[in-house]
């Protein structure tokens, strides 16, 4: 059943029907994957590893390698929710112009999404620092377990982007595969926290949101400046801006319409709301 929030961003939509959408975690919570922060927008567990660290510490890579060797199975197996094939249809109808995604497990497109521009990354390849190949994620993992077979026995709680809270009493013992073609340093071809989105990435985002009518926020906190520098620019703009995330945003006193619950169940009833409209006017 629809509610006055929903019959609000419907109608604003038939004013403003090329939508910008930014989506975050909470798109793919109910997939199975985890977000890093509580309703209140703070952290649920530790901060994650910063590209520096990683980078720059060979034991604190070498944990991350473990952990996310015991995590990388479940993220890779996750099929999309309810809020990708949602706004995968918003696409299709006409209503979407650009879908720029905060998250790095590939649901949308796996929904049908086409065009999708990933603010930070995939985690379905790894790349090298130092001349950029790239490798899929699963033959990552299958040299990594055939190097260190015991990863392949260790139990850890799943945690967000594929990782697990595992901790190992000796990570140096972590024999970590190198670039097939330079011998070079391998990591995730993910933007890190503490790392910075391509400038290029940055520059054709802002292009679509110049070109959309309005900003729509899926599933997002926005605690990331990665994310809130859309809805400043919306804001900056005059554009509207409608949060659909369960929960306190960075951008609360930027929105023009805010809807709590589910993004999943909002969005679906949004679809559900085009396609009556466009069945009354394609009648009429």
């Amino acid at each position: 059943m629809r509610d006055e929030l929903d019959l609000a961003l419907a109608k604003l939509l038939d004013d403003k029907p090329s939508l910008f959408v930014l989506s975050g975690a909470g798109c793919s919570t109910a997939s199975g994957l985890g977000d890093y922060r509580d309703r209140a927008g703070q952290w649920k567990r530790r901060q994650p590893i910063t590209g520096q660290v990683f980078l720059n510490d060979p034991l604190a890579r070498a944990r991350y390698w473990a952990r996310s060797s015991v995590g990388w199975p479940m993220f890779s197996q996750a099929i999309p929710g309810q809020a990708h094939h949602a706004l995968a249809a918003l696409q299709a109808s006409g209503n979407l112009r650009q879908l720029v995604t905060q998250n790095v497990d590939g649901l949308h497109q796996q929904a049908g999404h086409r065009d999708v521009l990933e603010l930070h990354g995939s985690l379905s390849r790894a790349t090298c620092v130092n001349c950029g190949i790239h490798r899929s994620r699963d033959d990552f993992q299958d040299e990594l377990i055939g190097r260190n077979p015991w990863l392949a026995s260790l139990d850890a709680t799943y945690a967000p982007d594929g990782d697990a809270d595992l901790e190992l009493e000796s990570p140096d013992a972590v024999d970590i595969p190198d670039c097939v073609r330079c011998g070079g340093l391998l990591k995730p071809a993910v933007v890190f926290f503490g790392e910075n989105v391509p400038r290029e990435t940055v520059d054709f985002a802002m292009a679509q949101l110049r070109e959309s009518d309005a900003l729509l926020v899926a599933g997002s906190s926005l605690m990331v400046y990665s994310g809130f520098r859309f809805c400043r620019e919306a804001a900056k703009r005059g554009q509207p801006i409608i949060i659909m995330t369960d929960g306190v945003t960075r951008a609360d006193d930027l929105a023009s319409l805010k809807l709590p619950g589910d993004c999943g169940t909002r969005l679906s009833r949004l679809v559900e709301a085009v396609s009556d409209d466009n069945e009354r006017a394609s009648s009429a």
